[in-house]
């Protein structure tokens, strides 16, 4: 793990943990500039966010186990459907894609809402279409305060 192998970061997720380092005016804790991809556009910023944390792809097919000391965090659900899309399209194993199949109580609305069923990205459900390469490494969703349910 990171924590390992950077003793600062280490450090700082243990200031974190003990209630010990800084809060801005909101008191909200200040991730600090060496952790952090800069932005400056979307696309340049998320290759740059792969290649810091995936810097070499052929690593994957000979050392799987080297996928367990990455990771990529986000703060929105949205943001985890458009980082798996990009690092589905930077591997070149064939696809597989899993479809749902939902299906109205009234068989007669089928019709009119199957469409409308396919948009909803419900909590704790894969998304209507899924598409998984072998060996590509993909972002889960996980809620870390559950009791706000967001």
């Amino acid at each position: 793990m990171r924590a390992k192998k950077d003793p600062a970061f280490c450090a700082y997720l243990m200031r974190i943990g003990n209630g010990q380092e800084k809060t801005n005016n909101c008191n909200k804790i200040e991730i600090p500039n060496n952790f952090v991809i800069p932005f400056t556009e979307e696309i340049e910023s998320l290759n740059l966010l792969f290649n810091v944390t995936y810097p070499d792809f052929h690593t994957f097919y000979s050392n799987p186990s080297f996928i367990t000391f990455r990771i990529i965090l986000t703060t929105k659900n949205d943001f985890v459907d458009e980082i798996n899309d990009m690092l589905i399209h930077r591997f070149s194993n064939d696809a597989t894609v899993y479809t749902t199949f939902d299906e109205t109580i009234e068989p007669n609305d089928q019709c009119q809402f199957e469409d409308f069923l396919h948009t909803l990205h419900a909590a704790n459900l894969p998304p209507y279409r899924l598409t998984l390469k072998k060996k590509c490494p993909v972002i889960l969703l996980r809620n870390l305060n559950p009791t706000e349910d967001k």
